[in-house]
């Protein structure tokens, strides 16, 4: 078998195949991209990405030349799981922060998907997982994108449970005689 580790080992036909799919994007300015995730006591609680798409000829299908794409995943008790309102809830972490941040917009479109993981086989011993994901675009209506940042990552500390910026947390702080 051919040592396929590298381009320049690849067969021919995988080479092409490769350059086909990166064709779309020479044509097009490449979408830029960053993620993060919050950590709670050394624990990954909560992770997501926020990609920015830029059409500025507008041949997409969104109304403008940016697109603000975003997918925020967390991990939930099996209980808050089978709560009806966890759609709306979580939908409200997204629209609430981007008018928090005052992060202008229109043509908001997304999902909330709830999942439940069960290990099998070798994994069996890892036990069942639930969690929340959404993803959801909008149109930025200003090219500066920094209040649109902001809410993205409002909506993962809401995803990962912290409390709000500007709420303290009183359960760390001792009683004082």
């Amino acid at each position: 078998m051919p040592d396929v580790g590298s381009a320049e080992n690849a067969p021919e036909t995988f080479r092409r195949a490769v350059e086909a799919l990166r064709e779309p994007l020479l044509t097009r300015p490449p979408p830029a991209a960053s993620s993060a995730a919050v950590e709670v006591r050394g624990e990954e609680v909560a992770w997501g990405r926020l990609i920015l798409l830029y059409d500025p000829e507008n041949t997409r299908d969104w109304p403008g030349p940016f697109r603000v794409v975003c997918q925020v995943n967390s991990e939930l008790e099996s209980e808050i799981a089978t709560d009806p309102l966890l759609g709306p809830v979580a939908w409200s972490w997204l629209t609430d922060a981007l008018e928090a941040q005052g992060a202008t917009h229109h043509t908001l479109s997304g999902t909330v998907t709830r999942a439940t993981t069960e290990g099998f086989g070798t994994k069996a011993d890892e036990g069942a997982s639930t969690e929340v994901e959404l993803r959801a675009s909008w149109t930025p209506e200003t090219d500066d994108l920094t209040s649109h940042v902001n809410a993205w990552l409002a909506l993962l500390a809401s995803a990962a449970g912290l409390p709000p910026l500007d709420v303290a947390d009183i359960s760390r702080q001792r009683s004082r005689p």
